[in-house]
């Protein structure tokens, strides 16, 4: 479901736990309402607020594809939502926007996750060393993966 001010409390909740904070670090005040390069949802799940997922694109006619990240509530993890998620978003952007690669950047170490795009189709393309500013300082690596449409598991 698209995201509306009336989700923002309870995701802001689920964004600062430390299982989302972990990789999403602090949102800001305006959070997601600020995020306007991308175009924002909120998983539900029994018409509970179940966690946030998000695209973008690069339009660009030479580099055109589409990325998205993701988060669930930590209490639903293990489930597959994020998978699901994944992939009615990968379907959503290969058939409606028809984008042949969609690309995503998680931790390096952030394995529950890989494993969950791995199940999709995407592939790694390269560790981005010192990709991203760790919460606890210093710098971590990040996991550059894409997948072709052809690839993407239904």
């Amino acid at each position: 479901m698209p995201c509306a001010p009336e989700h923002y409390e309870r995701l802001r909740e689920l964004h600062v736990l430390p299982e989302v904070r972990r990789w999403w670090h602090d949102p800001s005040e305006e959070w997601p309402d600020d995020e306007e390069d991308s175009v924002n949802y909120t998983m539900l799940l029994d018409g509970r607020i179940a966690g946030f997922i998000q695209w973008w694109s690069e339009d660009d006619p030479m580099y055109r594809h589409a990325g998205y990240d993701l988060f669930v509530d930590p209490e639903l993890h293990s489930r597959g939502l994020g998978t699901e998620a994944g992939r009615a978003l990968c379907a959503h952007l290969i058939d409606d926007h028809g984008f042949h690669r969609l690309v995503i950047d998680p931790g390096a170490d952030n394995a529950v996750a890989i494993a969950s795009y791995t199940k999709l189709g995407f592939r790694p393309v390269g560790v981005l060393r010192r990709y991203e500013r760790a919460l606890e300082g210093g710098w971590r690596d990040g996991l550059l993966m894409d997948l072709l449409a052809e690839d993407f598991v239904r």
